[in-house]
């Protein structure tokens, strides 16, 4: 048993107030999980420029003189630290230089999330407890998920907390378990694809990676999920402008959406969703199980 929260604003002038509002959804899902939970915020995009999350168990060591040793190492970059994660700005055109590099010079260093506009926190701990170690609630932006984790497959770590990242500004969230993981991942791999856990959720991750990677939209390859994903899920899944949901075909997770023409919402309860601006106005539904739920800033759904 997992909590789920999700909200894509449709109106800019809430965006201020994202990293609160999550904040909020995602605390009232603490007894669906209380061993580890993590929140993806899509902020602004800087013209040029990219951002890695990274985390490290040894902050104080790690992040010492990171900007100084990226920069010896031929990496040029800005490191904001957050407790135990830093967010590393670079050129846009060095982004895939920066796990080689870091690999170098931080081997115990692990990348949490990349791209454009994510920023990914995850650590073990109650919600409460992580959002205030990151300062989720001062945080802005156009979209976001988060998750609360009850472990009942793989250990309680950091890694194995969600969100899940494998491709540039895509991360999902999961409540439920695979039953095909397995296979999958080795075909992943075969494509080319790495893995830092053996979390099921981090399968499902990198399989819609590589799905878009072949000119599906997230919509698309949610889709081909339902045929090629085995087991009981309930997906909510971010992308650099996109915000989407999917269930099994059975659907026995539980989930509620939220929808007024300010934002879409998702909770694994209803109780994650009362305090949101005119919520006794918004359209409340329960997603169909087999169907997809996808918007996007940049075109129709």
């Amino acid at each position: 048993m997992c909590g789920i929260v999700g909200l894509f604003l449709k109106d800019s002038r809430l965006e201020p107030q994202l990293g609160q509002l999550l904040s909020d959804m995602l605390i009232t899902m603490t007894d669906r999980g209380p061993d580890s939970a993590g929140l993806a915020i899509y902020g602004s995009a800087t013209d040029g420029k990219a951002k890695v999350t990274i985390q490290s168990a040894k902050p104080d060591i790690d992040f010492s003189d990171l900007e100084r040793d990226l920069a010896e190492a031929g990496l040029p970059a800005r490191v904001a630290v957050k407790s135990t994660h830093a967010v590393v700005a670079v050129a846009g055109a060095r982004l895939a230089d920066v796990r080689a590099v870091l690999a170098a010079i931080r081997p115990d260093v692990r990348i949490m999330g990349a791209g454009d506009s994510v920023e990914i926190y995850k650590e073990v701990g109650l919600p409460k407890d992580v959002v205030a170690r990151f300062d989720v609630r001062s945080m802005s932006g156009s979209h976001g998920i988060g998750h609360t984790r009850m472990a009942t497959e793989s250990a309680v770590t950091t890694l194995g907390a969600h969100p899940f990242s494998t491709g540039s500004d895509q991360c999902l969230v999961h409540n439920g378990s695979l039953s095909n993981h397995n296979n999958l991942r080795r075909e992943l791999i075969r494509e080319g694809i790495a893995f830092e856990t053996q979390n099921d959720t981090e399968v499902a991750a990198a399989y819609l990676t590589a799905e878009m990677a072949k000119g599906k939209d997230l919509g698309q390859a949610l889709t081909g999920a339902l045929d090629d994903l085995d087991g009981f899920f309930t997906f909510v899944v971010g992308t650099k402008s996109g915000f989407g949901v999917v269930r099994d075909p059975i659907a026995c997770k539980p989930a509620v959406m939220a929808e007024t023409d300010r934002y879409v919402a998702f909770g694994s309860e209803y109780r994650a969703l009362v305090n949101l601006p005119d919520i006794e106005s918004a359209r409340i539904w329960e997603p169909e199980p087999a169907t997809v739920y996808f918007w996007d800033h940049q075109k129709a759904a």
